[in-house]
């Protein structure tokens, strides 16, 4: 059964990867699927937000993600080379769906950590996933 899975990475929490990445290996690899691991650069796209940053900070911020994103796929992956790496801008969980939408991909993978009371009543990423995704959802606890 070949297919498409999503995994999700905070490349801002290093040792992240670490934890989910063998996970999302595994599945991909039980399925016969195609393993993406997808990124996500906040956007600084509003005017007031956009206007304490350099010109060109969001196309650098990119290119490092990418750059960062290969770096630790190489460091950690166990065939880094058959994994599809993306990077995106704009809101995470907005992001993820849509990404996990144009892959064609029937799961996603991402971490959470363990909610506090705010997040009960705001969401996290996870949760906003887990809600709105049109696919399955595989939540990897901290």
């Amino acid at each position: 059964m070949a297919g498409e899975i999503l995994l999700a990475v905070d490349l801002g929490d290093p040792d992240s990867i670490q934890r989910v990445l063998p996970v999302a290996e595994d599945l991909a690899a039980r399925q016969g699927a195609t393993l993406h691991v997808l990124t996500v650069v906040p956007s600084y796209s509003m005017p007031i937000v956009g206007s304490f940053f350099p010109e060109g900070f969001q196309e650098k911020a990119l290119q490092a993600s990418k750059e960062a994103l290969t770096e630790a796929l190489n460091k950690n992956a166990k065939a880094p080379d058959a994994i599809k790496g993306h990077v995106t801008q704009g809101t995470i969980y907005d992001e993820i769906m849509k990404a996990a939408d144009k892959l064609g991909c029937e799961l996603i993978v991402m971490e959470a950590h363990r909610p506090a009371l705010k997040d009960y009543l705001l969401g996290p990423n996870a949760a906003r996933v887990v809600r709105h995704a049109n696919q399955s959802v595989y939540v990897i606890r901290h």
